[in-house]
């Protein structure tokens, strides 16, 4: 493509996953200080939430909140069968939806949880009666509400889950809440045995918000599951080519736009050993070489 991709996208890292080991607040200040990035997906600083929030007032980037590390920290789930447990996990994510506004945030993303054949059903009408609560707490504050789209029997194991279920569960929740979309990642296409062109044409009237990166799913191998490992990492199923194709088909499908342009977020991690600052660099190489491959 001949145009930049911050025309029709605000380019974003999630700070967690990019920068595992670095201080959270130096982090923030690399993030912020990079004018590659547009957007920044972050969890809360604790006490420092005052500090971070003026650093992303100075800095011009799109503040995400990222609520599922409050779910798979303390293994909570928004689907759980037992209504007391089912409660916790909401109680976390309104409170994420406070973080969110107090640091600038315009919307808060999350996953679903475990769930066991036998009780599928129940889980389903367990996760809408939380996803509607927070959404409707989340609209109070202005903000929106996205659930990220998992692998449903490999690493993760969230009941959303396939493309099909998570347009069923979307269907859903838009029908009482016009604040609620879906968050759809490259790195989980392989895990959900999908390709860009099926989730994205599946999910078409929901996504708000996308991701990029890479999964392992040979068994036996390094990084294997939901482990975001640089892009062309060995055994690896994305790299440049399946951008580029990911790419080509959020174009066909009208998700390149100027006047509202979504998040396109790498989420990538470094495995044990890599340098934090070179696989983020290996990442923006990899998405400036898939956009320059990009037809006009």
């Amino acid at each position: 493509m001949k145009e930049s991709i911050h025309k029709y996208f605000q380019v974003g890292t999630v700070q967690w996953m990019s920068y595992p080991k670095l201080d959270p607040m130096e982090s923030l200040r690399a993030i912020c200080r990079d004018d590659f990035f547009d957007a920044i997906e972050l969890k809360g600083f604790g006490v420092k939430n005052a500090e971070a929030k003026a650093l992303l007032e100075q800095s011009r980037l799109r503040v995400c909140y990222g609520a599922q590390p409050r779910l798979l920290g303390p293994k909570l789930n928004p689907n759980a069968i037992d209504e007391a447990d089912r409660k916790k996990a909401e109680a976390t994510l309104l409170e994420g939806a406070d973080e969110a506004k107090l640091l600038g945030a315009k919307g808060i993303a999350f996953l679903a949880g475990k769930w066991e054949n036998e009780t599928k059903e129940q889980a389903y009408e367990q996760l809408l009666k939380t996803t509607r609560n927070v959404c409707s707490y989340a609209a109070t504050l202005g903000l929106a509400v996205e659930l990220e789209v998992f692998d449903f029997d490999m690493d993760k194991a969230a009941l959303i889950g396939p493309a099909p279920y998570a347009a069923k569960f979307a269907a859903d929740m838009r029908a009482t809440h016009s604040n609620f979309g879906i968050l759809v990642d490259l790195s989980h296409f392989p895990t959900t045995y999908e390709t860009s062109r099926f989730v994205v044409q599946t999910l078409r009237p929901y996504i708000t918000h996308v991701h990029f990166g890479n999964a392992v799913v040979k068994p036996a191998c390094d990084g294997y599951g939901d482990l975001h490992p640089r892009m062309g990492y060995p055994n690896g199923a994305n790299d440049v080519p399946e951008l580029v194709d990911y790419l080509r088909v959020l174009r066909q499908e009208g998700f390149f736009c100027a006047e509202e342009p979504l998040v396109l977020s790498m989420e990538v991690t470094p495995r044990p050993g890599e340098d934090e600052q070179i696989v983020l660099a290996n990442t923006k190489r990899a998405l400036n070489r898939a956009w320059a491959l990009l037809e006009d």
